[in-house]
């Protein structure tokens, strides 16, 4: 069933086009509607007066009323809107005085002039505060030039076009400044209407946009650190620091491709999401930059962002849980999931690379270090290099050290991590 208003509706929503804006919409509504207010107005005038007895000529209103709605017809063909409301505040200051000098003058058309006033008023609302300064001049101009004729011909009596009464004079006196004052409180309601709606919609859109902005900021967080994603927000240089001091780790499952085998690709996925999730909350809880994955290795680091100056001791920490978490935590059929784990310790440079899916890395010999000693090295052990041993030493245990060839580097000493010192002592007592 169609709304009662559904057809009101569309008259006040005609000649608005989708790529109009929130203002341009409400003007055009306003003026939409002021036209059928003054048209139902000018009717309803016309039929006061026979009803009082004074038998006024229609032709005037009839005129006008097939200039506003012709007007308002060719305006919807055409969607000049321009034009539009140039013409039709035109025929809102005019008619009025047309309308007054056939009935004589003020006095005997009972102030109708008055309607006039809706010209400078809709050109305040439909065209804009400075613009409507020329319409309210023009309305000025016009009620004293009708003043001024009334004035010098106030004592030339030719006979009235109309008589009319002196009790419906007064009475047309009241009803024209009520009817006026009426148009232009329903028009200055329906534009403070329409703003306050377009006003919501802002608001709703901001807060949309707001909440779009955060889902970005999170976005954005969850691929680069903090501070570089800060930086890249607002500079467009390249970003590219080096470090002297940054330990690198390096932690790959173990047989993963054989593995794999047996299982579907959702499966896959399920498993490295599950295990890469759990890793990214332990990087998170010891202050550690995840750096990315790569098929099913897993890369961190410390010592970038300077949340903590122990880095190298948080990364020994984070190997030896996560190298735990596997094994309680992860199983495939009837095997435990192992994992080979490799630390790093030196200079690195890090930074973004390309501008499109960009990613934030780390290149250097440090890198290359340690993502060696992970390749080469034992299921479930933790392995560190010279660099982060020295760092490790006083608060860890080790076992003896010891050679593995490794790729570009040749025979290198190797440290396999126990465990914390004071953790091995208390499991002593």
């Amino acid at each position: 069933m169609i709304p009662p208003d559904s057809f009101f509706t569309r008259i006040r929503r005609a000649g608005i086009l989708p790529t109009d804006s929130e203002d341009v919409r409400l003007r055009k509504s306003l003026l939409i509607f002021a036209t059928g207010l003054i048209s139902f107005a000018s009717m309803l005038w016309v039929f006061i007066y026979w009803q009082l007895g004074p038998r006024i000529s229609s032709t005037i209103p009839f005129i006008f009323q097939i200039l506003l709605i012709g007007n308002l017809a060719f305006y919807l063909r055409t969607l000049r809107f321009g034009f539009f409301r140039q013409t039709q505040l035109a025929l809102f200051l005019f008619m009025p005085f047309v309308a007054q000098w056939s009935m004589g003058n003020f006095i005997t058309a009972s102030g109708l002039s008055l309607w006039a006033l809706l010209a400078p008023v809709g050109a305040v609302l439909v065209i804009g505060a400075r613009e409507a300064l020329a319409w309210f001049f023009a309305y000025v101009f016009l009620t004293a030039l009708s003043g001024g004729f009334d004035y010098y011909l106030a004592d030339v009596a030719p006979p009235a076009p109309v008589r009319i009464p002196a009790s419906a004079t007064v009475f047309f006196f009241a009803l024209n400044f009520v009817a006026v004052s009426a148009l232009v409180f329903a028009l200055l309601r329906h534009a403070a209407i329409g703003k306050q709606k377009a006003q919501s919609r802002l608001e709703e859109a901001h807060r949309l946009l707001q909440r779009e902005q955060e889902r970005s900021e999170r976005l954005l967080l969850n691929i680069l650190p903090g501070p570089i994603a800060e930086r890249l927000k607002n500079s467009d240089q390249t970003i590219a620091d080096g470090f002297a001091n940054v330990s690198v780790m390096f932690v790959d499952i173990v047989d993963f491709t054989h593995l794999a085998e047996g299982m579907s690709p959702r499966q896959v996925f399920s498993m490295l999401n599950r295990v890469f999730s759990s890793f990214d909350e332990l990087a998170e809880k010891y202050g550690l930059e995840k750096i990315k994955t790569i098929g099913d290795a897993y890369m961190v680091a410390g010592g970038l962002n300077g949340q903590r100056e122990d880095f190298t001791e948080a990364l020994a920490d984070l190997a030896l849980e996560m190298r735990d978490l596997m094994r309680r935590d992860f199983q495939t059929g009837a095997m435990r999931l192992e994992v080979r784990i490799g630390i790093g310790s030196g200079p690195v440079v890090a930074g973004v690379v390309g501008k499109k899916k960009f990613i934030y890395d780390l290149w250097g010999d440090t890198v290359n270090l340690a993502s060696r000693i992970t390749g080469e090295g034992v299921p479930g052990v933790v392995q560190v290099d010279e660099a982060s041993y020295r760092k490790l030493a006083a608060r860890f245990d080790f076992q003896p050290p010891c050679k593995l060839y490794l790729k570009g580097k040749g025979d290198t000493v190797v440290h396999r991590v126990i465990g914390r010192k004071a953790r091995r002592e208390n499991e002593a007592r």
